[in-house]
């Protein structure tokens, strides 16, 4: 087994490392040669709402704000996707041409919109990261099994029939676990109404933010560059998101957490990943 997987899937809170005999042993390496083969164009999509603190929830948009980076450092071209409750995480990160404020209406509306952001993008990739996906019954459903319907954006309908889709997920009730969706109701742990989404390549982690580092890591042993943030840069994106609004979605408050870690905590993930990269050689800048 790849030391990246089992760096992003230590800790395991919610049982997800159940699911991982199903995927390929080295499946961020196979995500990221994926990648690395259908540039130029990103898509990122991300956000999550946390309907008891009615905020957007600290996992996913970092990790998709430092895959976007190291995409950017590869030469591609990235915009990021997300919904009214979480875009605003993003502004003064991202140039406002690099943010698209995806609608919340209905399916119609939706499916419009969409089109109209592949047609005038034209990505050769689309990820998604820590973002809800709909069920087979046509519902978003939280990791409680409670309705969010009516506080989602429908982006699956950038990722559905798009010919390059990479999802990461921590829970399976994120976009790209549909490719699981028959084993995730056998795990006791995980939903028993599953997402639906799939996605060409899907990245398992403990915490979607890692999946994000291990994409990243991943990408980095195979440029030759370590393309990972620093410890104290996440640390920082962590602290500016939680002073825009966000907030663990375990404890649903406004404190310096992701997924139930504190930063102290957190940090170990992305320091393995560094020490791996390391000792491949690829060291930081």
């Amino acid at each position: 087994m790849s030391q990246v997987e089992d760096i992003i899937l230590d800790r395991d809170k919610r049982g997800v490392s159940h699911l991982r005999g199903y995927l390929s042993p080295d499946f961020c390496h196979d995500a990221a040669r994926f990648l690395l083969e259908h540039a130029p164009r990103a898509l990122i999509c991300t956000g999550f709402y946390i309907k008891r603190a009615k905020a957007p929830e600290t996992d996913g948009p970092p990790g998709a704000y430092f895959i976007g980076k190291a995409l950017q450092a590869l030469g591609f071209q990235v915009t990021y996707v997300s919904d009214r409750h979480s875009i605003g995480l993003f502004r003064g990160l991202a140039r406002p041409h690099e943010l698209i404020e995806f609608p919340i209406a209905d399916v119609a509306t939706s499916r419009r919109f969409a089109q109209d952001v592949l047609s005038r993008l034209t990505p050769t990739v689309v990820i998604s990261i820590e973002r809800c996906s709909l069920t087979a019954r046509g519902r978003y459903l939280n990791m409680l099994g409670v309705d969010i319907t009516p506080f989602n954006a429908r982006l699956d309908y950038l990722v559905e029939g798009q010919p390059a889709t990479i999802g990461i997920g921590d829970g399976g009730n994120e976009i790209g676990m549909g490719n699981l969706a028959a084993q995730i109701p056998s795990v006791a742990t995980l939903p028993k109404e599953p997402a639906a989404t799939t996605v060409s390549k899907l990245v398992l982690a403990s915490v979607s933010n890692w999946g994000g580092y291990g994409l990243i890591t991943a990408l980095s042993l195979q440029a030759r560059r370590n393309l990972l943030p620093s410890v104290e840069t996440e640390t920082d994106l962590i602290r500016f998101m939680v002073s825009r609004g966000a907030v663990d979605g375990i404890m649903t408050q406004r404190v310096h957490a992701v997924d139930g870690f504190l930063l102290e905590e957190n940090q170990k993930t992305l320091e393995r990943l560094h020490a791996l990269l390391s000792a491949q050689g690829l060291r930081t800048g």
